[in-house]
């Protein structure tokens, strides 16, 4: 008997019994399902994050360096005059700092808003972009004047636009931690304009952030390097620098962009390794699941194997013709497993889509030929695989107790 045969009469086999051979199926479909949609959301985020990096840009570098109280902190003005120092590697450096402060307008308190300090060199006016991706929308950004005289003005989100000033923000006071600032510009929005998102945010003046009590433990410096191939030789600047001041490497850290990007890489490829294999769980109770329904259908058709033996199928014939069953068990289950992972992954892209209001543009969870052909094959391995010990049973059987089995 060939494969053609041998398949035929597999397929005709499952038929027989569709509710039995969709319940010994269910195991694969479900493991496969797992793997497809885990590793396009893998995927998916891969791209939606190095999307985000791509749009901060890839002359970024970060340098986060942890205060000690004493007179080898460095200062703003000291990686001012590194930028200065190196134009032709460096072209722009701003202090980042966080603060938690309540922000009020008129009766309204804004819980979730987030306030961040900045110098003018956070926007870059050739792009209309600030670091972080945001268009500026109307108005302007803050200015060096605004810095260097600790100006009480303010740049906010669609978000809280729309909340706190009904569409119109120019000109118009809130309160940050209690102290009156002044909205001079509003971003564009870049997310769902929902509270504490990213378009619910205030930048000011780092110099008024530092007054209000900004960050007391580190302080997080923004550089541009003057493009992307610069980039390395920036860092290598920086860290000089700051090795300089503090002669010890435990009070710095300093990322580029890429190196920010391929930590993030790691970190999703490891996190989607252990739900693959978590996931891989359902294809072993699978494999096992067609292993026992093969081994009952051996006994059930320990007769018809005696009448095949007795008229010269040999055991590798009869070996053959269970393998090639749970095969094709295990394949039609793959198959449909395929499907029904690659729905629920453009399911879960809509619902996020909907949920984070990016539209086509945000996260796209994206199933990949080769995770597709990799599910696929691991589930007729697995079928292969635990179809062998039944197989070999029914290749044994003598023919003639085979024959007498009633």
């Amino acid at each position: 008997m060939n494969f053609g045969q041998s398949f035929r009469l597999a397929v005709k086999s499952l038929m027989t019994s569709k509710m039995r051979s969709l319940l010994t199926m269910l195991g694969i479909i479900i493991g496969v399902a797992a793997v497809i949609i885990i590793t396009s959301l893998g995927n998916g985020m891969q791209n939606y994050m190095n999307d985000q990096f791509e749009e901060m840009g890839s002359n970024l570098v970060q340098a986060q360096v942890y205060l000690t109280g004493s007179s080898l902190d460095v200062k703003a003005d000291d990686m001012y005059a590194l930028v200065e120092k190196y134009p032709q590697y460096l072209s722009g450096v701003t202090p980042y700092n966080s603060i938690q402060g309540t922000v009020r307008q008129g009766s309204d308190e804004f819980k979730r808003t987030s306030v961040y300090g900045v110098g003018e060199t956070f926007y870059n006016v050739n792009k209309n972009t600030i670091m972080t991706g945001s268009s500026l929308g109307k108005g302007r950004f803050l200015s060096y004047v605004d810095v260097e005289r600790e100006m009480a003005v303010c740049v906010i989100g669609s978000y809280l636009e729309q909340e706190a000033f009904g569409g119109d923000a120019l000109g118009k006071t809130l309160t940050v931690s209690g102290a009156p600032f002044t909205v001079v510009g509003v971003l564009d929005q870049s997310g769902d304009s929902s509270e504490g998102s990213s378009d619910d945010c205030i930048y000011i003046p780092y110099t008024q952030a530092n007054r209000l009590g900004g960050s007391q433990w580190y302080v997080l410096y923004m550089f541009t390097s003057t493009d992307r191939s610069t980039a390395a030789a920036a860092k290598g600047i920086v860290e000089n620098r700051l090795f300089k001041a503090y002669h010890d490497t435990d009070y710095y850290v300093v990322l580029t962009s890429a190196e920010m990007m391929d930590a993030m890489d790691s970190m999703v490829n490891l996190l989607m390794a252990i739900l693959t294999l978590i996931a891989a769980i359902s294809l072993l109770v699978g494999g096992i699941g067609i292993m026992n329904i093969m081994l009952v259908s051996v006994t059930e058709r320990t007769r018809e194997i005696g009448i095949r033996k007795s008229l010269g199928a040999k055991g590798r014939d009869i070996r053959s013709q269970f393998i090639i069953e749970a095969g094709t068990t295990s394949a039609i289950g793959g198959g449909i497993g395929i499907v029904l992972g690659i729905i629920m992954a453009n399911a879960i892209t809509n619902v996020i889509a909907l949920v984070l209001g990016t539209g086509n543009d945000g996260f796209v969870a994206m199933p990949t030929l080769q995770g597709i052909a990799v599910a696929f094959g691991v589930s007729v391995a697995i079928g292969i695989l635990f179809g062998y010990l039944p197989a070999n049973k029914a290749a044994k059987l003598n023919p003639i107790d085979a024959l007498r089995y009633d």
